[in-house]
């Protein structure tokens, strides 16, 4: 399938596989480094950043597997084996081999994913998941690593990223979400306190991307009416995938309710990014509080 996107957060130990369109086609829990992030040469940490799918192995071979240097070894792994060889890494059933995508962070030198020989793979059943415990990999169940195997063709983007996304109500997350608006919003776009606060966001969806200090870092909500609004993510953090994080989240708590039409209001420079998951304009240019936007909108 062409334009899927994977995403790993290391915060919230959780790999995605989306669409070009945004939509969540699976999530899986997951166990990257045990030592946290980091992309030095020996660290045993899992990288950030930008990468590809460079290589697929184990293709064909059975659930539990081993593989040892990218080749099957002729084990099937067993509690049994487990015991004969107590501090092996498990490498079981598949490999996805990731490449960087940033020469100087994740490429290159001393920091490069595929001499690195990071992977997604599979681990035995008994591997707690969703918390750090690898020695730098991204360890799969071993139905999960098949299915998204099968899925997922060579070059396939993967972002590695340190926050995570949680949805709820205003109730729940509007002390997250408030202050990042005010910075954005009101403090950096000078846009009006009493423009900026309204009767929506008690019955709207909300969504804040959550750092791995555990601040808040990006905002969004979704209206009863399909309409998303109030997306905004803290400067230090844009360029790294926030905001599509947030949108696509958004996307999600939309197709659970069944809303078949989204609209938006895009601030004119961010329509490629709302056009790159399907959104298109409809009307002319607008101002809305001194700044230039245009209505865009999406059909599923």
């Amino acid at each position: 399938m062409d334009g899927l996107r994977i995403r790993i957060s290391l915060p919230r130990q959780t790999l995605e596989l989306h669409d070009r369109r945004g939509r969540l086609l699976h999530r899986y829990l997951v166990s990257t480094g045990a030592k946290g992030a980091g992309e030095q040469s020996g660290s045993f940490q899992t990288p950030r950043g930008r990468h590809l799918i460079r290589a697929k192995v184990g293709a064909g071979e059975t659930a539990n597997a081993v593989l040892r240097g990218r080749r099957p070894t002729g084990e099937i792994w067993t509690p049994e084996l487990a015991v004969q060889h107590p501090n092996r890494d498990w490498i079981l059933t598949r490999i996805l081999w990731l490449s960087g995508r940033e020469p100087g962070r994740n490429r290159l030198g001393e920091v490069d994913t595929m001499r690195r020989y990071i992977y997604l793979h599979g681990t035995p059943d008994s591997v707690e998941l969703g918390v750090p415990g690898s020695h730098g990999c991204v360890r799969m169940r071993n139905a999960d690593i098949i299915e998204l195997f099968d899925q997922v063709p060579a070059y396939t983007p993967v972002d590695i990223v340190e926050f995570g996304v949680e949805e709820g109500t205003w109730t729940e997350l509007g002390a997250l979400a408030g202050p990042v608006r005010e910075r954005v919003f009101v403090d950096e776009q000078h846009v009006p306190k009493e423009m900026e606060w309204d009767e929506y966001d008690a019955v709207s969806r909300h969504v804040v991307a959550i750092g791995s200090e555990g601040k808040a870092i990006g905002t969004g909500r979704l209206l009863p009416d399909g309409h998303i609004g109030r997306m905004a993510v803290l400067a230090d953090w844009r360029g790294q995938g926030v905001g599509r994080a947030l949108l696509d989240r958004l996307l999600e708590a939309a197709s659970q309710a069944g809303m078949d039409r989204l609209v938006l209001h895009a601030q004119t420079h961010a329509c490629g990014f709302y056009r790159s998951v399907g959104f298109v304009e409809e009307g002319p240019e607008f101002m809305e509080a001194g700044i230039p936007h245009r209505m865009m909108v999406r059909l599923s």
